[in-house]
């Protein structure tokens, strides 16, 4: 063999080791720890589920997935942490409805939801609730929206702060029904319930298991859900939808984000072991207690997802004219 043979051959046996390499890691994925980043403090219900999730997934990957919160601006911090991270696999997100509103919220929020992303799986997603303290006159939505309009500018709704989900769907109810009516913003979930027990709101939307215990308690009367379909725990209580114009559906919803430009390989590694763990019995006993719906979509269903949401919030914040600096 000539040494010019022999250089040729020694060359092409180089590339083909180079082009196999990113292949034979990604076989081999994942072979450290995974790091799943929570953009809310421990002890919340999203951390909860996100721990109970890397556990399950520690027993599909082989390898251990740590769970790091890492708070602050409504998750904007966590998920500007990941957007910025390699794309191997090794940092996702538990990404939540937050991070396709909060670019139409603040002015930076640090990150795009569609272009610095792949999306994994949709795991699952929590419908509001609209209520009114149980001795308000109004019975169904229509009820309540002839109220309001019998006095305008005179009656409250109550949220959870600017630019909260309990706003935003206060806001899409007001536009939609065409209400003269004033938003009393609260610091949280405790204070929605006080100003409706209190006489200080006349209706709220809050969170699905927020408000759940006070309907159950006979304090608050659930007038509508705001998801697509009735929810297995108010099975006779309406969705929005019934009464209103079509497309009012409000899901706060959480699912898996990699960096963008993470190989294929390992995204379909990652939303094969996520999707199965969502299918255990188990699991969907863990993640439906609070009214939760599993919804363990494609990556391909998942990104269409988002963008349709990202384009949804745009319109909805402006309308709301809610902005946080």
């Amino acid at each position: 063999m000539t040494r010019r043979v022999a250089i040729v051959r020694w060359c092409a046996a180089l590339a083909l080791m180079l082009c196999a390499g990113p292949g034979l890691a990604q076989d081999q994925y994942p072979s450290r720890p995974v790091h799943l980043i929570v953009g809310f403090p421990a002890g919340g219900p999203t951390d909860v589920a996100a721990r109970f999730i890397a556990d399950k997934l520690h027993e599909r990957l082989g390898q251990p997935v740590i769970v790091e919160n890492r708070a602050g601006a409504a998750s904007n911090i966590a998920a500007a942490t990941v957007a910025k991270a390699p794309p191997d696999g090794y940092m996702l997100l538990l990404a939540t409805s937050s991070n396709v509103v909060n670019p139409s919220l603040y002015r930076n929020p640090g990150y795009d939801p569609v272009k610095d992303f792949a999306p994994i799986t949709e795991v699952s997603k929590i419908p509001s609730l609209l209520v009114v303290p149980s001795d308000s006159p109004a019975k169904s939505v229509s009820e309540l929206v002839a109220l309001v309009k019998a006095k305008p500018g005179q009656l409250n709704y109550s949220s959870g702060g600017s630019g909260s989900m309990g706003h935003l769907s206060g806001s899409m109810f007001q536009h939609a029904a065409q209400l003269d009516v004033v938003h009393v913003p609260y610091k949280g979930a405790p204070e929605i319930v006080t100003s409706l027990l209190s006489g200080q709101a006349q209706y709220a939307f809050p969170g699905f298991s927020a408000a759940l215990p006070q309907v159950k308690a006979g304090k608050l009367r659930a007038l509508a859900v705001t998801s697509e379909r009735r929810n297995p725990q108010l099975p006779d209580v309406p969705t929005i939808q019934e009464a209103m114009p079509p497309g009012f559906v409000v899901d706060v919803w959480f699912g898996l984000w990699a960096p963008a430009g993470t190989p294929p390989a390992i995204v379909k590694r990652l939303s094969d072991a996520v999707r199965d763990v969502l299918a255990d019995p188990q699991a969907k006993a863990k993640l439906t207690a609070d009214g939760s719906e599993i919804v363990a979509s494609s990556p391909d269903d998942f990104q269409a997802y988002v963008k349709a949401e990202v384009a949804k919030w745009e319109k909805i914040v402006a309308d709301s004219g809610a902005k946080v600096e």
